[in-house]
C-alpha cells in the first residue's frame, strides 16, 4: 500500500534490527529444541515427552513473561527491556551447557523464557507496528520473516554444532553468539516520533478499533491457543519424524530449514495481503492451508518428497503468524498494543508449548506420530470456527458505524 502521508526513514532501521533480533531469539526458544531431541534421547535415555518438556518449559516461560513484559514495554519503552531479555536468554544459553539433568534443563528454560523471550517478543513486534502510520502489514511481515529464518535455521545450525561440539558445546556457541549479535543490534531501536494530524488520520484509516478490546483479545487468545497448537506439531517434531524414517539429522534439520526458508516468503507475502484484503482474511486464509495439509506428513517416506510437501506446507503456514500479529495492530490502539500482544501471544505460546509436548507424549504411547499430527489438524479446524465470529463482528461494527 503507498500513501503521500511522510514516514520517518528510520522505520526500515527498527524492521531490520527486529527481524534479527527474532530470527535468533525466537528460533532458538521456539523450536531450537527440536534439534537436540535424538540427541538427547541417546545420550542421557531420556523419552521423547520428557525432552520436548524443556521446549515446553521454555515456551510456558515466555507466554506468562509476555503479561508483565509487555505493559512494562508500554511504560517503558522498547529497548532497555528488550536489552534486559537478550542478555538473560544469552546467559540461559550458556548455563545450559553445564547442565545434565531434567530439571535443571526445565527450570532454566522457564527462566529464559520468563525474562528472555517474553522481554523480547511483544516490545518487538508492537514497536515495528507503531512505527508503521501505514502499511504495517508488510513491514510486520518482514520482522516476522526474521523469526522464520530463525525457527529454520537454529534447529539448521544446531544439528552441524551438536554434531562437531557436541550437546553443551552446542548449548555453549550459541549462547555466545547471542549475546555478540543481540545486544548491539537492541541498542538501535528506538521510540518512534510523535505523529502529526496528518499521519494519525491516515493510520486511523487501516485501523478498525471498533469492536471493544477486550473482546478482540479474548477471541484472538480463544483461537491462537489452538491455532499455534497445530503449527508447533511439525515445528518440535518434524525432524524426528523424518529421523524416525531413516535419514539422519542434518538431512532432517535441511528440510525445516528449507521449509521456513520458503516460510520468509510466505510472510512477506501474507503481510502484503493483509495490506490489502485485510488482517483476520489474510490469517483465516493462511490457518485454513496449514490445517488443510499438516496431517499429510506422516504418509511421506521420501526425503525428496519431505522436501516439495515442506516447500508447499511452510508458504502458507508462514502467514499464520504475520496474520494474527497485523490482526492485533489494526484491531487495538497503540496505547495498549503491546499489552496485548503480551496477552494474546501468551496463549499462542500455550498452543506452542501443548503441541511440541503431545507430540512427544503421543508418539511415546503409541510409537508413532499419526495420532499427534491428527490433534494438529482438528485444533486448526477449531481455531477457523472461533476466528470466524471475530471476522463477522469486525464487519458487523463496520457496517454499523457507516
Amino acid at each position: 500500500m503507498t500513501s503521500p502521508v511522510p514516514q520517518p526513514q528510520y522505520r526500515w532501521v527498527i524492521v531490520t534490527a527486529s527481524a534479527l533480533i527474532l530470527a535468533i531469539s525466537m528460533g532458538a526458544i521456539v523450536n531450537g529444541m527440536s534439534a537436540f531431541i535424538v540427541p538427547m534421547q541417546d545420550q542421557f535415555g531420556w523419552a521423547r515427552g520428557q525432552i520436548a518438556l524443556i521446549n515446553f518449559a521454555g515456551i510456558m516461560g515466555l507466554a506468562f513473561g509476555g503479561l508483565f513484559m509487555g505493559p512494562l514495554s508500554d511504560r517503558k519503552g522498547t529497548r532497555p527491556v528488550v536489552i534486559f531479555g537478550v542478555t538473560v536468554l544469552g546467559l540461559c544459553y550458556l548455563a545450559a551447557s553445564l547442565m545434565s539433568a531434567l530439571w535443571q534443563f526445565y527450570l532454566l528454560f522457564f527462566v529464559a523464557g520468563f525474562f528472555g523471550a517474553a522481554a523480547i517478543f511483544p516490545p518487538v513486534m508492537a514497536a515495528v507496528g507503531n512505527w508503521f502510520f501505514v502499511g504495517a502489514g508488510m513491514a510486520i511481515g518482514i520482522a516476522s520473516a526474521g523469526q522464520a529464518l530463525g525457527q529454520g535455521g537454529v534447529p539448521f545450525v544446531s544439528s552441524f554444532l551438536i554434531k562437531s561440539f557436541g550437546i553443551s558445546g552446542a548449548f555453549g556457541v550459541t549462547g555466545v553468539f547471542m549475546l555478540a549479535t543481540m545486544l548491539p543490534l537492541s541498542l538501535l531501536l528506538r521510540q518512534p516520533p510523535a505523529a502529526n494530524d496528518a499521519q494519525r488520520m491516515a493510520s486511523a484509516a487501516e485501523e478498525n478499533t471498533l469492536v471493544p478490546t477486550n473482546t478482540v483479545i479474548v477471541t484472538m487468545s480463544a483461537a491462537i491457543i489452538l491455532c499455534c497448537t497445530c503449527m508447533s506439531t511439525p515445528l518440535m517434531h518434524l525432524v524426528p519424524l523424518i529421523q524416525d524414517r531413516g535419514f539422519a539429522a542434518s538431512e532432517a534439520g535441511s528440510v525445516i530449514f528449507v521449509m521456513l526458508l520458503v516460510a520468509i516468503v510466505g510472510r512477506l507475502a501474507f503481510g502484503k495481503l493483509a495490506d490489502v484484503i485485510g488482517a483476520l482474511p489474510a490469517y483465516m486464509t493462511a490457518t485454513a492451508w496449514m490445517t488443510a495439509m499438516v496431517f499429510g506428513f506422516i504418509y511421506i517416506d521420501t526425503l525428496a518428497t519431505f522436501y516439495v510437501y515442506a516447500i508447499i506446507y511452510g508458504f502458507g503456514y508462514a502467514g499464520v503468524m504475520t496474520g494474527v500479529l497485523v490482526s492485533l495492530r489494526m484491531l487495538t490502539p497503540p496505547s495498549r498494543r503491546a499489552s496485548a500482544l503480551g496477552i494474546v501471544t501468551m496463549f499462542g505460546w500455550f498452543g506452542h508449548a501443548i503441541g511440541g509436548y503431545q507430540g512427544g507424549a503421543l508418539y511415546d504411547l503409541t510409537g508413532n506420530y499419526t495420532a499427534a499430527y491428527a490433534v494438529a489438524a482438528v485444533a486448526g479446524v477449531l481455531n477457523l470456527i472461533i476466528v470466524s465470529t471475530l471476522l463477522r463482528k469486525t464487519r458487523r461494527a463496520q457496517v454499523v458505524a457507516a
